[in-house]
């Protein structure tokens, strides 16, 4: 597995790894946290994808040249997030492939924001998820040294922050 910067051009990939995981949620009744539809068939998924991409900086896991993992990291959290009191990278729209699930994408892009982090002298990584269902999402998060510290929602959608020192 390999670990590169990505940009704009990314973006079709990046609907792509979110259309099959949306699949792959719908396939097994957990449709809360994504609905339904395709992302990309939803413009105000295509533009809330391609604003994330643009508004920091995109990384992409990627396998024998396929992308198959991607997460973008910014300085600052989204707006249904209080700032934090100090410097923080901030990891947004984690996904990883479901057809490599296994294989540890999550996690390797995870330890590519922790050295992001140190690399710019930061010690605090923040990320949010979708903390409804059955909470495998946070425990996912907390298996990588990430502790909650917040619920919030934004609208029906139940989220959790989740922090890490570095």
């Amino acid at each position: 597995m390999r670990i590169r910067q990505g940009d704009e051009r990314d973006i079709p990939a990046i609907l792509g790894m979110l259309d099959r995981a949306v699949a792959w949620l719908v396939a097994r009744g957990r449709t809360g946290q994504w609905g339904t539809q395709p992302w990309s068939a939803r413009p105000k998924g295509v533009e809330q994808v391609t604003e994330i991409v643009r508004s920091g900086t995109p990384w992409l896991a990627e396998i024998d040249g396929e992308a198959v993992g991607a997460m973008t990291l910014t300085a600052q959290p989204p707006p249904y997030v209080p700032p934090a009191e100090e410097p923080e990278v901030y990891v947004h729209l984690l996904v990883s492939d479901r057809r490599f699930a296994g294989r540890g994408i999550g996690g390797a892009l995870l330890s590519h924001a922790v050295a992001e982090a140190r690399r710019q002298g930061v010690g605090l990584l923040r990320v949010d998820c979708y903390a409804g269902g059955d909470g495998r999402l946070v425990e996912f998060y907390r298996g990588r040294g990430f502790q909650p510290v917040a619920s919030f929602t934004v609208g029906d959608w139940p989220g959790r922050l989740l922090a890490r020192r570095v």
